[in-house]
């Protein structure tokens, strides 16, 4: 049970800069987290088991990627109710990503636009983060979201996601492959045929090597964006199944801007997120579906305010959804609701 209302929070962070904002939430999240205080804003999980990829999900909604890119708060933000948490995205090296500001609040349409461009800490203090929290032996799950260095040309980004792969492998239930944030150069054309074909059959090779080693297969799991046609949706379906990938993340952030035009700093470059991406996130989560026909995972991720939101895109074809800015614009009582809503849904499948 929460001690500390949203309601109230919400006022003196809306007046901050965004991203000073997210980074004092962050801290005392890290400070706070298995601590007597972390009651003030404890949620209660809601059960709904479901089972996917091989992974027991004990509820259907999740973090996404993007808030704790540094995996310094799994288990402040698991304490929010959420079923399963993905953190990163995490590059290699450690890197500052894109100048500032480069996160913005559009509160009339619900929505933010970031281009952060993959700022962390690097594979090292990733992983030890990862070490020290709590969450996997808990019972949930815990993603782990790997891209590429800024640095690194997109003609050796493999590379940096085979570096990544074998370092974050032993500490995760499943690995997101990020290949859609559209703030790092180039790298929304690893969805292209050639590329995704290349990027992909080297992660399988590289997943046998280390099933061997660990003595267990870590599901992998894709990460794309909405801004794609049904033939591209099409292509990623068929060269996921092509090289045995686990599961599908739809969708990142859009580059599209009909739905904030004339709102403040809806011309600004970076990733579209929130209520305007639910529909277009939709689209791609239904046309996976088609492609991909029942039985292979999908996680629907992109504009979640609401848990009517949630439910469509359960509806839509996702198994499991996963919430980032409907957390920043409705609080925590926003995972409850969607996992309740989920959960009442009678034509969901059942474990």
């Amino acid at each position: 049970m929460s001690l500390l209302p949203y309601s109230l929070a919400r006022p003196f962070l809306f007046g901050l800069d965004p991203e000073t904002a997210h980074e004092m939430t962050m801290r005392s999240l890290a400070r706070l987290q298995g601590t007597p205080l972390e009651r003030a804003y404890r949620r209660s999980m809601i059960d709904d088991p479901i089972e996917l990829a091989g992974l027991k999900f004990p509820n259907r909604v999740g973090l996404a990627a993007g808030l704790d890119k540094n995996a310094r708060c799994i288990d402040g933000l698991g304490a929010l109710g959420f079923g399963f948490v993905e953190v990163g995205t995490v590059t290699p090296k450690a890197q500052p990503g894109n100048p500032k500001p480069r996160l913005f609040r559009l509160p009339r349409a619900k929505a933010l636009i970031n281009r952060l461009g993959f700022n962390n800490d690097g594979l090292e203090a990733f992983i030890g983060n990862v070490q020290r929290s709590s969450f996997r032996r808990k019972g949930r799950i815990l993603g782990l979201n790997i891209g590429k260095n800024a640095a690194t040309p997109i003609e050796q980004a493999t590379d940096d996601y085979l570096l990544c792969l074998d370092g974050v492998y032993p500490h995760a239930d499943y690995v997101a492959v990020n290949i859609s944030s559209p703030n790092t150069k180039n790298l929304r054309a690893l969805q292209g045929d050639e590329a995704l074909d290349g990027l992909l059959s080297a992660i399988a090779r590289r997943r046998e090597v280390l099933a061997k080693q660990h003595g267990r297969r870590v599901p992998i799991f894709v990460k794309i964006a909405p801004d794609l046609d049904q033939a591209q949706v099409d292509v990623i379906a068929a060269t996921l199944r092509r090289y045995g990938m686990d599961g599908v993340v739809a969708t990142n952030t859009t580059l599209a801007r009909d739905a904030v035009k004339g709102l403040a700093h809806a011309e600004e470059a970076g990733g579209l997120s929130g209520a305007p991406v639910l529909q277009a996130s939709n689209r791609v989560i239904a046309q996976l579906r088609a492609a991909l026909g029942g039985g292979f995972p999908i996680i629907g991720v992109g504009g979640i305010m609401s848990a009517a939101d949630a439910v469509s895109k359960i509806q839509a074809g996702a198994d499991v959804v996963q919430i980032y800015t409907g957390l920043i614009y409705r609080g925590p009582d926003l995972v409850s609701e969607a996992a309740r809503a989920i959960k009442a849904l009678p034509e969901v499948r059942r474990p």
